[in-house]
């Protein structure tokens, strides 16, 4: 999964929750060096992907990807994934409204700076600044958000032309995802 959802299933503490963002930011870290309350986040976080990568559900939709799409179906399916967390947020959020949510995640970054991974410390004006978590939340967001992603992959990509695959099937990539979040909210409470 992508970071909204990561952050959605993680305990409501901050140290952990940042943890399984911190995830996605640990390539070549030794995690002892992190805080304890971090390394279990970046626990939960492999562990979530892990499940999500082994799913017959998600298994299924990636094989619906067709050419130049296939090869990037488990990078586009998260992004798919957490736009349909974002969305319909009253249904698998966490009971508030998503801004605050997002503001709750923000007020904890910029307070526990100091104790995240140099990647995401390097990253955390573009999260604040570009409204990556709200962006989520409607196509014109996601098709930012592709694009961005898109632009740091090395080779030509068709990342930025993925909401026209989810526009085209978005009905069955929404059902993988209600049959998919019931199994990451179990894993999650342990």
């Amino acid at each position: 999964m992508i970071w909204l959802a990561h952050l959605r299933l993680a305990p409501a503490q901050p140290l952990p929750r940042l943890g399984t963002l911190c995830g996605d930011f640990v390539a070549g870290l030794d995690l002892g060096t992190l805080h304890p309350d971090l390394q279990r986040g970046v626990a939960q976080h492999r562990a979530i992907d892990r499940c999500v990568d082994a799913h017959p559900a998600v298994r299924a939709a990636r094989e619906r990807f067709a050419p130049p799409f296939r090869r990037f179906a488990p990078v586009l399916l998260d992004v798919f994934f957490d736009h349909f967390l974002a969305r319909d947020w009253e249904r698998y959020g966490d009971g508030g409204p998503l801004a605050q949510f997002v503001d709750e995640v923000h007020r904890d970054l910029h307070a526990h700076a100091s104790l995240l991974p140099p990647a995401l410390q390097a990253a955390l004006p573009r999260f604040s600044r570009d409204g990556w978590l709200l962006a989520y939340a409607t196509p014109e967001g996601l098709t930012r958000v592709l694009t961005a992603m898109g632009t740091r992959v090395k080779r030509a990509n068709p990342l930025a032309q993925g909401v026209e695959v989810l526009r085209a099937r978005e009905a069955e990539f929404a059902d993988t995802f209600a049959v998919l979040w019931p199994t990451l909210e179990a894993l999650a409470r342990g």
